[in-house]
């Protein structure tokens, strides 16, 4: 097993955590519990982002931001049918295909949890013609064993409340290879809280912020709101990107177990180049691979760069297979390297190299 103990229970605690855009408070949660020892101070915004504080000794330190979001795609109740069937509402970016017949977790306005499925019309039930469409997600229903919708209600669940497909954390193989609900981007959590404690008894030339937002998956809400109560210097930005590798093709953008994403372009953000610089630099300096990738989606870089008066960012992103489904996984190996690149960044700024970073835009 090439994870400890504490390192599993923390990588299943935060992957299996639920919260979907705008419901993200059981991720908090379990951030809260594991920052609390490992930092100076914890502070919130106002729409439920969470940020953790490592503060430096030096006055007027220059302020970095490490920000992942917490968020998962999912779905909401819109409507309860007086026979107990729920139907639901995408949150996020979700493909109907990857969803019939899935087990499915209910959150109740209470927190407690009800398991359920995702009901699926048997094919000897189907027109020929209705085989042929792919079903969508309107047409669905979710099934928790409720006979009718005042069985629904006296579960304390109503209209609003959560949902999201199963996904249980399990370590694949050979142990190097994760699979799980929400690595996107759970990965950014999980890393934030791993550098926290690998930073616990280090004094570092900058007061460090390990921040975790709210609903990236929905327009980079937590990302604004974030960006203008820390006001960094410099962000990084944590998360996890779509793997295009399954068939064997190697031009594909995404290689599992391939390294580090030099990210330079996507649809939120334009790399900035002496920051692409720098990482290969670090990635090579470390011996961690890495892998050029755009993308048409993006990040929370997208909204935290254009920030204040602007901000220094950079995207530190591996790669998963079945992003925005209950069966992501990651490679370990990519994991580890972010991590170690991720550090040996850290420990190289201070409030002089980023400020040649900046004039280096000017």
């Amino acid at each position: 097993m090439r994870l400890s103990a504490s390192r599993l229970k923390l990588f299943k605690e935060l992957t299996q955590a639920i919260g979907v855009p705008g419901q993200e408070m059981p991720v908090v949660k379990v951030l809260k519990k594991y920052y609390e020892g490992i930092c100076d101070e914890i502070i919130h915004d106002n729409i439920g982002s969470i940020i953790a504080i490592k503060k430096s000794k030096v006055e007027n330190a220059p302020r970095v931001l490490i920000l992942s979001h917490m968020d998962e795609v999912g779905f909401i109740i819109k409507k309860i049918h007086d026979n107990g069937a729920l139907s639901i509402h995408p949150v996020g970016g979700t493909w109907e295909q990857t969803m019939l017949s899935n087990r499915i977790s209910v959150v109740a306005k209470d927190g407690t949890i009800h398991k359920g499925v995702v009901g699926a019309t048997p094919p000897h039930l189907l027109k020929d013609s209705d085989r042929q469409k792919p079903m969508k997600i309107e047409n669905m229903f979710i099934d928790i064993g409720c006979k009718s919708k005042d069985e629904v209600l006296a579960l304390n669940i109503n209209v609003g409340c959560s949902v999201v497909v199963d996904g249980p954390f399990e370590v694949l193989a050979n142990g190097n290879r994760l699979l799980s609900k929400a690595f996107d981007d759970r990965y950014g959590c999980i890393l934030g809280v791993e550098i926290l404690q690998a930073l616990k008894n280090k004094e570092l030339p900058f007061d460090l912020y390990v921040g975790n937002s709210v609903q990236e998956e929905v327009g980079l809400r937590g990302a604004t709101t974030v960006a203008n109560l820390v006001k960094p210097d410099f962000a990084i930005i944590l998360d996890c990107s779509p793997a295009n590798d399954i068939s064997g093709k190697k031009e594909e953008l995404g290689q599992l177990g391939e390294g580090v994403l030099i990210r330079f372009f996507d649809r939120s953000m334009i790399a900035f180049p002496q920051l692409l610089d720098f990482q290969i630099k670090m990635c090579e300096k470390n011996n961690v691979k890495y892998q050029y990738y755009s993308s048409t989606g993006g990040t929370d870089a997208g909204m935290v760069h254009k920030s204040n008066a602007g901000v220094l960012t950079l995207t530190q992103c591996i790669c998963a297979r079945n992003i925005h489904t209950s069966g992501s996984i990651i490679d370990l190996d990519d994991y580890e390297g972010s991590k170690k690149v991720l550090l040996s960044i850290l420990k190289y700024l201070n409030r002089e190299r980023i400020e040649k970073f900046k004039e280096m835009s000017r």
